[in-house]
This record gives C-alpha cells, sequence and structure tokens, in this order.
C-alpha cells in the first residue's frame, strides 16, 4: 500500500451530485498530500476532471425508483461485481463510496477480507425513512461522513464513527455567478424574464418530468411574451434534454458545466427543479424556485408509507415549513407548474419571503472558521487511513 502521505484512494460515485462531491473531495486531497495521490473507481465528468479514469461510464448506475429499476438490474449486478473486484485488486489505501447506498452498500458486501477501511460519504436519509438502514451501514463501513449537522446521532448510536463535514454546496460558487454576462452572451435583454429549467439528472425522472415540463413552458410563455429558458444539463441526460427542449418556447438555451449554469442562475428571474441537490443550489445562489418531481405511481405508492418526513425539499426540510413550494406526484402537473412559476414573476413578496428563506438556510449551514466541506472530508478520509479498519 502507498503511504498515508500520498495515498491511493478508490472513489464511487453513483450519480452527477456525487460527482460533485468526489471532485471536490480530489481535489481537497491533492492539496494536502501533493500530486503524488493517486485515484481509481467510478465517476462522472468533474472526477475526470480531477485525474479518476473511470471504470465505466456514470450514466451506467445513475437509475431511479423501484419499478424503472428492474430492467436495469443485470447490467447493474455486473458493474457491481466490476466495482468490487476492481477495488480489490487495486489494494487502495481507503475506498470512498459516495451516496447511491442501494448500489455502494452491494459493493462493500462483496468486499469480505478486505485489508482497506470503506468511508462512505453521505448518509442515508434514516431520518426521513427506513432508519434501519442505519444498523446495516454501520455493518459495512468504517467511517461516516454527513452533510447535515442533526445527522451523527443517527448513526453514532450503532456504533458508527461519524464526522459532520457540511454539504459541499457550500463551497460551489452557486451564488457567486455573473448574470449580466449570461444575458450578455445569448442576446437576452435586462428587462426580459428569463426562467431556468432543470429536468434532473437520472434517465428516469428526466423522462417523466421534460414532458410536463414543456407543456407548462407553453403556458408560461403565452403569458409572459418574451420569455427566455435557461436549461442546465448533465452528460448522463443532455441527449434527452436535448431533443425534448427543441419543440420548447422561449429559444431554449442548452447548458453543461458549471460556470455558466450559476451564470444562468444569477440571472434568472425563477427556475423550476426536479427535487434534488440542486434545489439546494438554486437555494445558495437565491433563486426563487418551484421544486418538482413525478415517479412512477406504483413506486411513490411504496415510498409515500416508508415517509417519515413533511417535505421533499431540503431547504423545506431544514427550516421545517414549506418555504419552497413543492408540486409532487398528482400535483405536478402543467397547470399547476405554471401557475406556481407564475406568481414568482408577478408577486415581488412571495420573492421576497422565499430569499429570505434562503437566507436563513445558509446561515443555518456555515461552518466554523471558514472552513469548507471538502477540506473537513479530506482530513477525515487522512485520518481514517492512519488508524485503518475498525474492530469487527
Amino acid at each position: 500500500m502507498a503511504s498515508s502521505a500520498a495515498p491511493h484512494i478508490f472513489l464511487v460515485a453513483t450519480e452527477p451530485s456525487g460527482d460533485l462531491m468526489g471532485a471536490s473531495l480530489m481535489a481537497a486531497l491533492r492539496r494536502r498530500c501533493g500530486d503524488g495521490v493517486r485515484f481509481s473507481g467510478v465517476g462522472g465528468a468533474r472526477m475526470a476532471a480531477e485525474g479518476l479514469d473511470s471504470l465505466f461510464p456514470l450514466a451506467d448506475i445513475a437509475v431511479m425508483g423501484a419499478v424503472e429499476l428492474v430492467p436495469q438490474l443485470p447490467r447493474l449486478f455486473n458493474r457491481i461485481r466490476r466495482t468490487a473486484e476492481a477495488a480489490l485488486a487495486a489494494k487502495p489505501d481507503a475506498l470512498v463510496s459516495i451516496d447511491g447506498l442501494a448500489f455502494n452498500a452491494r459493493v462493500a458486501a462483496r468486499l469480505a477480507g478486505r485489508a482497506f477501511p470503506i468511508v462512505h460519504f453521505v448518509a442515508p436519509k434514516v431520518w426521513a425513512w427506513r432508519p434501519g438502514r442505519a444498523r446495516k451501514l454501520a455493518g459495512l463501513v468504517d467511517h461516516l461522513m454527513v452533510q447535515l449537522p442533526f445527522e451523527p446521532p443517527w448513526f453514532e448510536r450503532y456504533g458508527l464513527p461519524t464526522t459532520y463535514v457540511g454539504h459541499p454546496i457550500i463551497e460551489t460558487a452557486a451564488g457567486q455567478g455573473d448574470g449580466a454576462r449570461f444575458r450578455q452572451a445569448h442576446d437576452i435583454a435586462p428587462d426580459a424574464r428569463l426562467l431556468t429549467v432543470l429536468p434532473g439528472s437520472r434517465r428516469g425522472e428526466v423522462q417523466k418530468l421534460l414532458p410536463v415540463f414543456g407543456e407548462a413552458l407553453q403556458q408560461l410563455a403565452a403569458r409572459h411574451p418574451g420569455l427566455r429558458v435557461a436549461v442546465p444539463t448533465v452528460e448522463t441526460v443532455a441527449h434527452l434534454v436535448r431533443a425534448a427542449a427543441q419543440s420548447w418556447p422561449g429559444e431554449p438555451i442548452l447548458i453543461e458545466g458549471d460556470g455558466e449554469k450559476y451564470d444562468a442562475f444569477a440571472g434568472s428571474d425563477a427556475a423550476l427543479a426536479a427535487s434534488g441537490t440542486v434545489a439546494l443550489e438554486l437555494g445558495m445562489a437565491r433563486v426563487p424556485s418551484v421544486i418538482a418531481y413525478l415517479i412512477n405511481p406504483l413506486t411513490a405508492f411504496v415510498v409515500r408509507r416508508l415517509l417519515t418526513t413533511k417535505y421533499a425539499n431540503l431547504v423545506n426540510i431544514m427550516l421545517d415549513r414549506p418555504a419552497v413550494p413543492e408540486l409532487l406526484q398528482e400535483n405536478c402537473t402543467p397547470d399547476k407548474l405554471a401557475a406556481a412559476i407564475d406568481r414568482l414573476l408577478t408577486d415581488p413578496a412571495a420573492v421576497a419571503a422565499q430569499r429570505e428563506a434562503y437566507a436563513e438556510v445558509a446561515r443555518m449551514m456555515l461552518l466554523p472558521d471558514g472552513a469548507v466541506p471538502g477540506d473537513r472530508a479530506a482530513d477525515v478520509v487522512l485520518d481514517v487511513i492512519r488508524q485503518g479498519r475498525r474492530p469487527a
């Protein structure tokens, strides 16, 4: 094995939000260990930019929903096996699995006899549903890094060392975009309405939301002549989004990459987004938003009976109030989406209330001493390498 001064880290991210966290962690590890640090495993474009040669494309394992999962099972089990075999062959100093517990827990279970510790990044939301996952995770990994300050006790009660490292959105440039630059680059007048539309990062959710979003946009364009539309997307679903947006009003501007996405946020009057990490990004950028989600009815039936939280959006969960409109399942219709966005485009009081809620959440997420999550996470990984595996 490599020394902890220049370790070899095997990383496994399963979707674009995990790719963002993995890239932040990789950059922080390089700052601490120098260019001698080595990376292998699974990730997306952001982790590739930090030097990871992924075993296979991230799109192979970015799957949502119980019903949608079934046809993909043979490929997913193949990727689980390949990932575990590659980790054992690599003999890294540590394996860092990022979110995606359905995939990563199965990888960890195949690593019997491993000499290296496993650190899992991003806690399963046991405070929202299926609390038994905390006990299961404690039996599979050596350390857990969480993004919310109230999460450690949920896992420490099962003997799993847990460290709050903050949410990676804190250290992105989500709130530092240049709206004037974006409007000028795309010939959008300063007084024109600009709506950012984010239909998600997983194939299943995107396929369900794109038609609904498209119909909502048709209604909004009729109410707001001259409306322009920015559509940030990610590599896993860009082809689907591009095909659908061709029929949308507002001369859609497709965006790949964080820089221009954050410029679009800064220049936008409002946003319509799939529920997920991006909702928190929009909050950090203070973009008034409507959050939507639509999954297979059978999946929704099962999930609703497991949930113990009132909200889907992390902003609302942290505030324990519906500060940001959530239109889910039967409420995720073109009419209701268009009406909710129209209110943000016409009611200054609604906009001001959302922005104040976002500011409250931002204060809650600040880390002491100006620390950033990537650096905190890197310190945890290096400490775990020095300590080695937990006793069985």
